[in-house]
C-alpha cells in the first residue's frame, strides 16, 4: 500500500512522514512538496519525494502515480485555497487514488465564525462528490500555538481574550500527525468524520493559571469584545491581516464550536493526548 502526503514539507507534513517512515516500508512513503530540498532527510531515509503545485495541476496527477491513499493538508492560502484542493481530489481520481484524507476543523458549518470555516467547508463537499474513498479529520486549533501566548501572559500578568467563557479542546500538531497516520495505515475510517482534539477543553482562566504557574505570581484575565481584542494584536506587533483571523478563533470558542473533547488521539492514533501543560514542559 503506497501512501502520500501533501504539503510535506509544513510542520504537520513533516510529523505524518516521520510516523508514516516508522510504520511503513520507505518505499510505500510518497512526499509531495513545492520544494523538495526541504525533504532531502527524508529521501535519504527512503522515501520517495516529490515535486508538486496545486497551482500546477496538470503535473499532480503524475505526482500521484502508483498512490493508493493521500493526505490532503489543508493550504494556507485561506481564502483562495479551494481550488487548489479541487485540483488536489480531481488529480488523485485521476491517478487512481483511491481514498483521500483531508485536515479540516470542527463545526465548519455557517454559524461558525471562524474565517477558516468557508475553505474547509467547500473542501469537504468536494471530497463528499468526488467518487472517493474519504476520510475527513476535523483537528481542533493547534495546542502549539497557544505557547506564545500563555508565555506573554506570564510575562506581562495579564492574558487578553476575547473567548468570553468558552473553551477549546486545543491539540498538539504531533497528536493530529498520529491520528493521520493511523487512518493512512489502518482500516474501517472511508466515509468518517472524526474530531481530532487534546484531553480537555481549555478557557482563557486555564491559560491564564499555566502561565501563572509558569511566572510563579497571579496572572489576570482581561476580556475583551472582537474590535478591542483587534486592536491589541495589532499594536502588540501583528500584522494587521493576521488580525481577523485570530479574532474569529476566538469568537469562535466563545460560541462553543471547538468545545468538544473526544478519545480520537488514543483510539486511531494510538497515544495519550497531550495536555497544554506537557506541551509547556516540552517547550522548556
Amino acid at each position: 500500500m503506497t501512501v502520500a502526503v501533501t504539503g510535506a514539507s509544513g510542520q504537520l507534513g513533516r510529523l505524518v512522514a516521520d510516523q508514516l517512515l516508522a510504520t511503513l516500508d520507505p518505499a510505500e512513503v510518497v512526499l509531495l512538496t513545492r520544494d523538495p530540498a526541504k525533504l532531502a532527510v527524508h529521501t535519504e531515509r527512503g522515501a520517495t519525494v516529490r515535486a508538486a503545485d496545486f497551482d500546477r495541476p496538470e503535473a499532480l496527477v503524475d505526482c500521484l502515480a502508483g498512490v493508493e491513499r493521500m493526505l490532503l493538508i489543508s493550504t494556507d492560502a485561506v481564502g483562495t485555497r479551494v481550488e487548489g484542493h479541487r485540483a488536489a481530489i480531481q488529480a488523485a481520481a485521476k491517478a487512481g487514488v483511491r481514498h483521500v484524507v483531508y485536515t479540516s476543523i470542527p463545526e465548519p458549518s455557517a454559524d461558525n465564525p471562524s474565517v477558516v470555516v468557508p475553505d474547509h467547508a467547500a473542501t469537504e463537499e468536494l471530497l463528499r462528490d468526488s467518487g472517493l474513498a474519504w476520510t475527513i479529520l476535523r483537528n481542533n486549533l493547534y495546542a502549539d500555538m497557544q505557547l506564545p501566548t500563555i508565555e506573554q501572559a506570564a510575562a506581562s500578568g495579564r492574558l487578553f481574550t476575547n473567548t468570553g467563557d468558552g473553551a477549546a479542546a486545543y491539540v498538539t500538531r504531533a497528536d493530529c500527525a498520529a491520528v493521520a497516520a493511523g487512518v493512512l495505515t489502518g482500516e474501517g475510517h472511508e466515509g468518517q468524520t472524526y474530531d481530532v482534539t487534546g484531553p480537555a477543553a481549555v478557557s482563557a482562566s486555564d491559560l491564564a493559571a499555566l502561565a501563572a504557574t509558569q511566572a510563579g505570581r497571579p496572572v489576570e484575565v482581561v476580556r475583551l469584545d472582537d474590535e478591542a481584542y483587534a486592536a491589541g494584536l495589532v499594536a502588540g506587533g501583528l500584522p494587521e491581516a493576521w488580525a481577523p483571523m485570530l479574532v474569529s478563533f476566538g469568537a469562535s470558542i466563545r460560541l462553543g464550536k471547538l468545545a468538544r473533547v473526544t478519545d480520537v488521539v488514543e483510539t486511531i492514533g494510538g497515544r495519550t493526548p497531550t495536555p497544554l501543560s506537557a506541551l509547556l514542559r516540552q517547550d522548556g
